[in-house]
Formats: structure tokens, C-alpha cells, sequence
């Protein structure tokens, strides 16, 4: 091979991950044998989805469902022939030539792989000579969506209640109330269940405590849906006729995939299920709606202590000027963050604290840590 084509970028943190607004540097590297002319050298940035099943029915009908969602596509010409009239050839060695692209500010998915499909955002280096086939260098980058930390519900409280009579070898009747303090949780934190289970049959149960994954795929007006669990958690058995208050942590794994609620064309959703293992006897189960967000800087939901504050306005001030020529009476909000210097380090993408307010229906935000809270 004459030219082989590498592509090399900076990380910007310890996980190696992207989000929106980031910068994204790095370079295209020719190793170069012999002297070779070139037309053009181009580096693209894409990011994409696509899903992808086959359903069977009979022996002899496949139908192959397919669909695609496009996020972002840029394109810069490193090397351009028109550019160089009078140099359009390489000499041998390496040549480097940096890139720099700013990821799009918009709502799109995290980097995912699924049973049917996936979301890929990925850098493309192509080198096009005349008469040869192009050489190229392909290489993904990690992107973290932050589109559903400002969502309102992730602090609020999950609680389910159940019950069930046991008929079949035996009697009596079973119950339970379970609840989380929240909804969202962050990647490697823990997700404390608490309850209180009453067992008034003539059997033992044992609860298991089940977070598990559900994967949506949809293409052709077809939904295509696979589930697995992530972690199981067996409590203590209760006897027969006793009362007990429950508590269980399931330490959420910092590798798993964020929720993913952006795509048209696929999801990916959490549920925790609580169910009560009874012997000869269908088990009662319940299931709790949960959000997993990105771990960014090592913070947790908890570490997002939101605040309300009412200011009562003066009812002696002057109203608001903005109708002469020569004056004007405004007046502004001004929000301050104490950051205790025991609070983890944030990452290089960071930019500390800010507010920010949307005109049109005067709702504020807070940026902490790179996310954006709704306050």
C-alpha cells in the first residue's frame, strides 16, 4: 500500500466522551511510501442511527425492517487540488494535517449498541487519488446525550403498591409497598429501594429485586422490543404471618447505557421490578419507571441540591421603563453558586456554573457539572 491513512483526536476527560457544544480536535496522518498525486484529502464528522430485524412467518415469508435517522454530517477538505495548482503531489514520509470540529448544539442520542440497532457518531478520513481506489481511516468517538438532565420528574419519588391471595396449596395473603426516593439516578450510584412487605399466607417468600433493560427498535410501523437484566438481588425469606420493613441497594454499573428517550426510531428505558417469590404460586410483581443519566465528573443526582427562593418585590419600586428616549428602568436577576471546595473536581469541559432563563415561558435553568437542571 503507497499511503496509509490514520486518524488520531484528543480526548477532552478521563472517560474519553463527548456531549454537545464540545470541540473536537485531533489529525489526520499520511504515511506516505513513494511520491503520490492526490485529488483531495477529507476528514467528516456524522452521527447517526440506524435499526435493523427480520421477522419470519411461514416458512417461506421474510420481511426485513429498516430505518435510519441522521443526527449531524460536516466535511472539511484538509488537502484540496484545486487549492494546489502547483503542488498536487505528496512526497514520501508523514505528513499530519489537524482538524477541528464543534459538535452541533442539539438533542441527540448517546452511542449505543443494541440487539437491532445502534447509534454510531464516527470520524472519516479519505484520501481520493486519481486511477486508485480512495485510502481511508474510520474511527468512533463516544457521545454522552444530555437531553434528559433538566427533565422535571428525575427527582421525583417512585411508590407502587400490591397484593395478591395465595390459593393454589395453601392460603392466606400477601402484600407490598415499595418506593425510591427518586427516579434519576446516574451511572454507578446506587439505587435504594425501601418498603415494607407483609406476608399473611401459610408460605414462605423471599423477595428478588430485578433492574432491567428495555430495548425498543421501530421501522415499517413495527415495533421490535428485547429485555434483559441488568442486576438481580434476592432479599431475606419471610416467614409465614410476619411483617418487615425492606431497604436493598443496587449499585447501578457505570458502564451501562444511559436511558435513551430522543430517537425516533429506537429507545432504551429502565424499570426496576420487585417481585415476591412464593413456591407453587404466581409470583406478585412490581415495576417502578427508572432514568439513568451519564456520570459526568463523578457527581450524583444527590450532589444537585436544587433550590427555590421567592423575593418579594417592594411595592413602593419604580415600575419598569422602557418606553423613552432618554432613560430606561430594567431590572435583572442575579443568581450566585457557593461551591464548597470538598466538591468533586469537575471535568476540563466544564465551564463552571450557569443560569440561564427561556423567554417564552420564563423557566430557569442551572448548569452544574455540564448539566443543565431545570429549576
Amino acid at each position: 500500500m503507497t499511503v496509509k491513512v490514520k486518524i488520531e483526536y484528543d480526548a477532552i476527560n478521563e472517560r474519553n466522551t463527548f456531549s454537545s457544544g464540545d470541540i473536537l480536535t485531533g489529525r489526520v496522518i499520511l504515511e506516505v511510501l513513494k511520491k503520490t498525486d492526490f485529488k483531495s484529502l477529507t476528514i467528516k464528522a456524522k452521527g447517526k442511527a440506524r435499526v435493523l430485524w427480520t421477522e419470519h412467518y411461514g416458512q417461506h415469508t421474510h420481511i426485513t425492517y429498516y430505518d435510519k435517522e441522521k443526527y449531524f454530517s460536516q466535511e472539511q477538505f484538509l488537502l484540496n487540488k484545486k487549492k494546489h495548482k502547483d503542488s498536487n503531489t505528496l512526497g514520501p514520509g508523514r505528513h499530519v494535517y489537524p482538524f477541528t470540529f464543534q459538535i452541533p448544539f442539539q438533542d441527540m442520542p448517546s452511542s449505543y449498541k443494541g440487539t437491532c440497532g445502534k447509534v454510531r457518531y464516527t470520524l472519516t478520513a479519505k484520501l481520493s487519488r486519481s486511477l486508485h481506489l480512495p485510502s481511508k481511516d474510520k474511527t468512533k468517538f463516544n457521545f454522552i446525550s444530555q437531553a434528559d438532565m433538566n427533565h422535571r420528574g428525575l427527582m421525583a419519588p417512585q411508590y407502587g403498591i400490591k397484593d395478591k391471595d395465595v390459593t393454589f396449596f395453601a392460603s392466606g395473603n400477601i402484600s407490598m409497598e415499595i418506593s425510591t426516593e427518586r427516579t434519576g439516578y446516574t451511572q454507578g450510584e446506587g439505587l435504594v429501594v425501601k418498603g415494607e412487605i407483609v406476608n399473611s399466607s401459610t408460605r414462605k417468600i423471599v423477595p428478588k429485586y430485578i433492574l432491567y433493560q428495555k430495548q425498543s427498535f421501530f421501522a415499517g410501523g413495527k415495533r421490535r422490543v428485547h429485555t434483559y437484566d441488568v442486576l438481580k438481588e434476592k432479599g431475606e425469606p419471610l416467614p409465614s404471618s410476619t411483617r418487615q420493613t425492606v431497604s436493598k441497594v443496587l449499585t447501578i454499573p457505570r458502564e451501562i447505557t444511559p436511558t435513551i428517550l430522543n430517537s425516533r426510531i429506537l429507545k432504551v428505558e429502565y424499570r426496576l421490578k420487585v417481585i415476591l417469590d412464593v413456591s407453587f404460586s404466581k409470583d406478585p410483581e412490581m415495576k417502578l419507571p427508572i432514568i439513568i443519566l451519564p456520570s459526568i465528573g463523578g457527581s450524583s443526582m444527590k450532589e444537585l441540591q436544587i433550590v427555590s427562593k421567592v423575593l418579594t418585590i417592594p411595592r413602593e419600586i419604580t415600575s419598569t421603563i422602557l418606553n423613552s428616549r432618554i432613560l430606561m428602568v430594567e431590572y435583572r436577576r442575579k443568581a450566585a453558586v457557593h461551591v464548597s471546595p470538598h466538591a468533586p473536581t469537575l471535568p476540563p469541559t466544564t465551564h463552571g456554573v450557569k443560569l440561564r432563563q427561556d423567554n417564552a415561558t420564563s423557566k430557569s435553568s442551572l448548569q452544574v457539572a455540564g448539566r443543565w437542571v431545570s429549576l
